[in-house]
């Protein structure tokens, strides 16, 4: 293999996240409804960002698929896989030039979408902040382009 061609994606320097996963109480107490639900929210906070155009066009459909992965990570029944095969999620993603404004951004939907989690969405706030730790790094590791 050409190393010149290994150099077109940037590869985050910490690798992929090692030992990343989520409480399955999450998906206990949210339930797979609630779940679909606060990806519809962020898919619709998505909608109305500036990278909009990274996704399909219709937000609730791919929102569900966002949900069957969330639904797997967080306790739930194996939907991802089920439905759409292994998730390889960087491998997914890189159709996309995504930088780290990008990640940025996605991050800001999401904050927006668990601010009043418990509320909306019965989101176990006692789980906050694990769950966000995992999006950041999760996120980082979707990073494939690096702006000088």
């Amino acid at each position: 293999m050409c190393s010149h061609h290994s150099s077109n994606f940037y590869v985050p320097p910490q690798g992929p996240p090692q030992g990343l996963t989520l409480p399955s109480d999450i998906y206990i107490k949210m339930g797979e409804d609630n779940i679909f639900k606060m990806l519809e929210d962020f898919y619709k906070e998505l909608e109305h960002s500036s990278i909009r155009n990274m996704f399909p066009g219709d937000m609730k459909e791919a929102s569900k698929k966002s949900a069957a992965f969330f639904v797997q990570i967080c306790g739930g029944p194996p939907l991802y896989n089920q439905h759409y095969g292994s998730p390889r999620m960087r491998q997914r993603h890189m159709a996309f030039p995504i930088d780290e404004q990008a990640r940025q951004v996605w991050l800001q939907c999401f904050s927006k979408v668990l601010e009043h989690g418990d509320v909306h969405y019965a989101f176990p706030m006692e789980y906050r902040d694990q769950f966000w730790n995992f999006l950041e790094k999760f996120s980082a590791w979707m990073v494939n382009t690096s702006n000088p």
